[in-house]
């Protein structure tokens, strides 16, 4: 062989990521060629399958098969050039059965033989007639289990009956009448299994780390709630001096044992969860190991070695008991109301108040639901009637001739709490509304018609408009109204902000739709009521 042409078929036989001289190559679908373990490890270092010549993308990984012809010219030319693939098995490899000294690395398995043999020794196999007949496959180790105990045969099939490997003569002694299939049809289906498993352990995994999630949630939310009630103890009892300070002690303490009650459930349920998680992994780790196994009778034995016990609990109901705090204020001021007095009272109505407080939105006026004769500051938080109307656009969400106007904002769920100013004024309206209720024509505001509201007419003359006005007598006039809403529950609650008082409660409400708030500063009354009803920033630390 020429110098020029040995060196052509050099080019022709290299690999394109080790650059020597093909073993056990492989063909990729796109044509390019490489060494089987180069390839393979190549993948398993990148995050996709793909030819690390032409960057063609493969989406799932591939059963290479060593391509025998270039294999043989690879051994022809390691041949003529003096060459040898042979060297010394590494751990983890194959090594070859014939070698006393050294252990060469093995090319082939013969499962006639039971023996591997290194490139030296394979070399009777691959010219002795006799030998030529032998089955060959890629190195493997542990051959005698590959033969069948009882018939000393190549185990190449598998009874669907007994559920194990068998070789051709047991379907004719030992196996007669089962169901007898080819030991790759069954590696094949069981593989297809596998996946699925690893696909619902995986589901698992994710249900229970949303499970984690979840319960985390929760306990920031029971969290929050007791942080809310501690601080308002802890400004509730600090008037109180030393007498209420060994109250606000035990107050304290009650609320930390039961939060820390639920700190430890809900550790004890994450701690769980984690384990599960571990195993869980653990297990797709060796799901995922087995299921890139091209050995057919490695896979199926090896199959029925993984852990098949199944997780038995189920997280689908479990949360975390979270523990109310409302009421444990209250409770614990009517035990001292004897010795407080009718102080206790009003200190009470101010952290009930102050407790609402937390629930505050930010609200602003929807200037498309306007009566024409009102006038909006450009913050939208002001409103007041302008005497003269407006030349507006009639459209369906603007009352018209009530002077109303709701904001932009709307609930459907949880609670919500806002102020208005209502100094200075002789009439006005406040409250909520569902937003289906009717905007052209006089409609009686009352809960029938979709409207919880209370009003001031004439200076002095308050109701709650639950059909026929209900006449309030609050002392001293309220110059800041607080509305809070908890949809959930059906309540509608009105308070005069500066005395903390409930001016009036409506109950048993039954919400299904959105609801909006509700704004009527009332006519202009020839300046009598010009002053603007103000919706209110919500002072979260003005309690005493």
């Amino acid at each position: 062989m020429s110098a020029a042409s040995c060196l052509l078929i050099e080019e022709q036989l290299l690999c394109g990521i080790c650059l020597d001289v093909f073993t056990d190559p492989v063909t990729l679908p796109c044509g390019h060629n490489f060494c089987k373990t180069c390839i393979m490890q190549h993948w398993d270092s990148s995050i996709q399958c793909q030819c690390p010549s032409c960057k063609e993308p493969f989406y799932k990984r591939l059963d290479l098969r060593v391509n025998s012809f270039i294999s043989e010219m690879a051994a022809q030319f390691r041949q003529s050039a003096g060459r040898s693939s042979s060297r010394p098995a590494k751990p983890g490899e194959v090594p070859c059965d014939i070698c006393t000294e050294t252990k060469m690395k093995a090319l082939r398995s013969c499962l006639v033989c039971l023996a591997s043999y290194c490139e030296a020794h394979l070399k009777p196999h691959l010219t002795a007639s006799r030998l030529k007949r032998h089955q060959l496959t890629d190195p493997v180790e542990n051959l005698d289990g590959r033969m069948c105990k009882m018939h000393d045969k190549p185990l190449e099939l598998f009874c669907k009956n007994d559920q194990t490997c068998v070789c051709m003569l047991c379907p004719v002694l030992d196996h007669k009448s089962h169901e007898v299939i080819p030991l790759k049809e069954e590696f094949e289906r069981k593989k297809a299994n596998l996946g699925k498993r690893e696909s619902e352990i995986h589901r698992l995994i994710q249900e229970r780390r949303v499970k984690i999630q979840d319960i985390k949630h929760s306990l920031k939310f029971s969290k929050d709630a007791a942080d809310r009630e501690m601080a308002a103890g802890v400004q509730v009892f600090s008037a109180l001096i030393q007498f209420l300070e060994r109250a606000q002690a035990e107050l304290i303490g009650m609320i930390e044992e039961t939060q820390k009650t639920t700190e430890k459930q809900a550790k004890g349920f994450i701690q769980e969860l984690e384990q599960e998680i571990s195993e869980l992994v653990r297990r797709r780790a060796e799901v995922e190991q087995l299921s890139r196994s091209k050995d057919h009778l490695h896979f199926l034995q090896s199959l029925g070695s993984l852990s098949a016990s199944a997780l038995t609990k189920d997280w689908t109901d479990v949360s975390v008991n979270l523990p109310s705090y409302e009421g444990i204020v209250r409770t614990a001021l009517d035990q001292l109301e004897e010795t407080l007095g009718k102080d206790t009272q009003k200190l009470l109505r101010k952290a009930e108040l102050h407790r609402l407080k937390e629930f505050a939105v930010d609200v602003t006026l929807d200037p498309d639901t306007a009566h024409p004769a009102l006038v909006l500051s450009d913050d939208g938080k002001q409103v007041h009637h302008g005497v003269v109307k407006k030349n507006l656009s009639e459209n369906p969400e603007r009352f018209n001739p009530s002077c109303c106007v709701l904001s932009k904002q709307c609930f459907a769920n949880g609670r919500f709490y806002f102020e208005a100013q209502v100094k200075e004024k002789t009439r006005w309206t406040l409250g909520v509304a569902k937003g289906s209720i009717k905007r052209k024509g006089i409609i009686p505001l009352c809960p029938e018609n979709g409207h919880w509201t209370v009003w001031l007419k004439n200076g002095d003359e308050y109701a709650a408009l639950v059909g026929s006005p209900l006449p309030l007598s609050p002392n001293p006039k309220p110059q800041k109204v607080g509305v809070f809403v908890d949809y959930d529950e059906g309540l509608v609650s009105f308070y005069d902000v500066d005395a903390a008082a409930l001016l009036y409660s409506f109950t048993g409400c039954s919400f299904t739709e959105k609801l909006y708030p509700f704004f009527s500063p009332g006519l202009n009354n020839d300046g009598k009521n010009s002053a603007p009803l103000v919706i209110s920033i919500v002072n979260h630390t003005d309690f005493f």
